[in-house]
C-alpha cells in the first residue's frame, strides 16, 4: 500500500473513532450552583452514544426534544451548552403493548452542562435513568416511542438541574404527571 493510501485509511479510521467518542467527560454527579440554575439558558445541545438499537433518526429526535424541554425550563440569560451521552435505550415492543396494553420505555444517559465562556468547564453533571409508561395500546402501537422517551428525559433533566417541570401535564405533553 502506498503512503497516501495508508494515510487516507488512517485518517478515515481516526475520523470514525472521533465520531463515536462520547462528548461527555464523565465523573460523579455535579449539581449546578443555585445561582447558575436560576440564570442559565441552554444553547447548543450535542449527543453521543455507543452502539444503540434504535431508529436512524434517534439522535435528531432526541436532541430536538431535549432542547425543546430545556428552552421551556432554562430561560435565563447565561448561556450553557448541553452534552448528552446516551448509554442505553429500551423501548416496549409494539406487539407486546398491543396485546397487554402495558409496557415501559427506558433510557440511561449522562447530561453535562458546560460553560463555553470558561473553556467548556463542566458546571453540572446528571447521570439519569428515566422510565416512562408506553401509554397504553393506542400510544404503544402508533405513538412515537423516541419522542415520548426523549421528552421524558428532558423533563427529568429539567427537574434535576433546574428544579422545574417545563410543562404542565395534559394533552400537549407526551409524558404523564
Amino acid at each position: 500500500m502506498t503512503r497516501p493510501a495508508v494515510a487516507a485509511v488512517l485518517s478515515a479510521v481516526l475520523t470514525g473513532a472521533a465520531a463515536c467518542a462520547p462528548v461527555v467527560q464523565g465523573g460523579p454527579p455535579l449539581a449546578l450552583p443555585p445561582g447558575l440554575a436560576e440564570t442559565a439558558q441552554v444553547g447548543t445541545v450535542t449527543m453521543s452514544s455507543d452502539w444503540l438499537q434504535v431508529e436512524d433518526d434517534f439522535a435528531d429526535t432526541f436532541v430536538t426534544e431535549v432542547d425543546e424541554e430545556m428552552q421551556a425550563c432554562a430561560y435565563g440569560t447565561y448561556r450553557l451548552d448541553l452534552r448528552l451521552h446516551v448509554e442505553d435505550v429500551r423501548r416496549a415492543g409494539r406487539l407486546e403493548v398491543a396485546i397487554t396494553g402495558e409496557g415501559t420505555h427506558e433510557i440511561r444517559a449522562v447530561a453535562e452542562l458546560v460553560d463555553p465562556r470558561r473553556d467548556n468547564l463542566i458546571v453540572g453533571r446528571y447521570p439519569l435513568m428515566v422510565e416512562v409508561d408506553a401509554g397504553g395500546r393506542l400510544a404503544g402501537v402508533f405513538g412515537d416511542r423516541q419522542m415520548i422517551l426523549a421528552e421524558a428525559f428532558g423533563r427529568a433533566l429539567c427537574d434535576a438541574a433546574f428544579a422545574r417541570n417545563p410543562r404542565r401535564p395534559g394533552p400537549h405533553n407526551a409524558t404523564p404527571g
